[in-house]
C-alpha cells in the first residue's frame, strides 16, 4: 500500500483525506494541529471541529507529529491555510526527499511576497534542502462537505511535468472525484486564489439586497480581471474558462457553503469584519488575506483589478459597500474586452 500524508485537517484537508482513504490501495496519515482533532479522528472516525457528521475511513490516521506523519510517505498533500504555508514547510522540509511528490491544495497567495503556494514551497525546500521539490497543484469547484460525502466532483491537477500531474490524478482516483490534468500551474493556482476575492464581492451584492443581474455582472467582470492577472503572471486565458477558473468562481460566488461569500454577505448587511471573523470559530475565509496579496501582485504586473480594489477598500479601510458599488458603476466607459 502507498502511504500518503495530508498536512492540514481543516474541512478541505479532511475531505481530501477521505477521498484518498476511500482508495483501498492507499493509507493516509493526516496531520492536525489540534490534539483533540487527532483524537476524534482516530477514535470516533470523524472531525467534529471542522467537518462534523462525516465518516472518515479507517485507513485515515491522524497525528500532530510531523515525523510520524511524513515517515516513508511518497506523496504529501499540502492543505494548510496560505498564511501558515511557509512556516509549516520550514518544519516539513527536513522530512522530504527529492523523490517526494508534493501536491498543493491551498487556494491562496502569500501576503508579503505575493508568491503562489507552489512558489513558497519550492523556495523553502530549496533553501533548506538544496533541491527543488516535485510539485503539482490541484484546484476546482469543490466544497469540502460535498466532496466528503461523495457528491460527483471534478477538479484540475496541474504541473510543469506531465508525469507529476498524472501521478496527482492517480492519487485522487475515485468514482466520485474526477481529476483532469493540466500544465498551467500559474493559471490553476491563481484561479483558485482570486475567485475567493470575487466571492466576497458577490456576497456583498447579496447582503445589499441586490438581485441576480448584479451578481451575474459581478461574476463575469470578476472573471475578466482574474484572467488579466493570471495572464500577466504567465497563465493562459483558456485555463480561466475551465474548472479552476470559471468553475470554481461560479461555485464560490453562488453556493451557500462558501465562507468567502458568507463574509461578503455579512459585510453587505453592515457588520464589521473583525466581528465576522470572530464568529467563524477558527474557520478560514482565504479571500480576506488574498485580497491584499492580489492587489500587490496586480500592481507589480500592471494589471487592472477594479472589483478587487473595491473589496480591498471595504476589508482594509472600512469603505461602505454601497459607496464601493457606486464607484464601480461610475468608472469611465470602455470596451468589454479592453485590457
Amino acid at each position: 500500500m502507498n502511504d500518503v500524508a495530508v498536512i492540514g485537517a481543516g474541512a478541505w484537508g479532511t475531505a481530501l483525506a477521505i477521498v484518498v482513504g476511500r482508495n483501498g490501495n492507499q493509507r493516509v496519515r493526516l496531520w492536525a494541529y489540534e490534539p483533540e482533532v487527532c483524537s476524534a479522528i482516530n477514535t470516533q472516525h470523524t472531525n467534529h471541529a471542522f467537518l462534523d457528521g462525516v465518516d472518515i475511513p479507517d485507513s485515515v490516521r491522524a497525528s500532530n507529529d510531523f515525523a510520524e506523519v511524513l515517515r516513508g510517505t511518497e506523496t504529501v498533500i499540502s492543505v494548510m491555510p496560505s498564511h501558515h504555508c511557509r512556516r509549516l514547510f520550514q518544519q516539513i522540509a527536513p522530512h522530504l526527499s527529492p523523490e517526494t511528490l508534493v501536491i498543493s491544495a491551498t487556494k491562496g497567495i502569500e501576503n508579503d511576497s505575493c508568491l503562489r503556494m507552489s512558489e513558497v514551497i519550492d523556495s523553502v525546500v530549496h533553501q533548506q534542502r538544496g533541491f527543488h521539490p516535485r510539485i503539482a497543484v490541484i484546484s476546482g469547484p469543490s466544497f469540502a462537505r460535498e466532496v466528503a460525502r461523495g457528491d460527483p466532483t471534478a477538479i484540475t491537477a496541474a504541473s510543469a511535468d506531465a508525469e507529476l500531474a498524472r501521478r496527482a490524478q492517480e492519487v485522487f482516483s475515485d468514482p466520485a472525484f474526477r481529476v483532469y490534468t493540466h500544465d498551467d500551474m500559474a493559471g490553476v493556482e491563481l484561479g483558485g486564489a482570486l475567485k475567493n476575492v470575487i466571492a466576497i464581492a458577490a456576497g456583498i451584492c447579496d447582503g445589499l439586497g441586490l438581485g441576480y443581474n448584479s451578481v451575474a455582472a459581478l461574476i463575469t467582470r470578476g472573471l475578466a480581471e482574474m484572467t488579466r492577472l493570471a495572464m500577466a503572471c504567465g497563465g493562459r486565458r483558456e485555463t480561466m474558462a475551465g474548472l479552476a477558473g470559471l468553475g470554481d468562481l461560479v461555485l464560490t460566488c453562488t453556493g451557500s457553503l462558501s465562507r468567502n461569500r458568507t463574509v461578503g454577505v455579512e459585510l453587505g448587511r453592515g457588520r464589521k469584519l473583525p466581528d465576522i471573523i470572530a464568529g467563524m470559530h477558527g474557520m478560514v475565509a482565504e479571500g480576506v488575506l488574498t485580497t491584499t496579496a492580489a492587489i500587490g501582485l496586480a500592481k507589480s504586473r500592471n494589471a487592472t483589478m477594479p472589483v478587487t480594489e473595491q473589496v480591498y477598500s471595504i476589508l482594509q479601510h472600512g469603505k461602505p459597500p454601497k459607496e464601493a458599488m457606486r464607484e464601480l458603476l461610475s468608472r469611465p466607459f470602455t470596451s468589454e474586452f479592453a485590457s
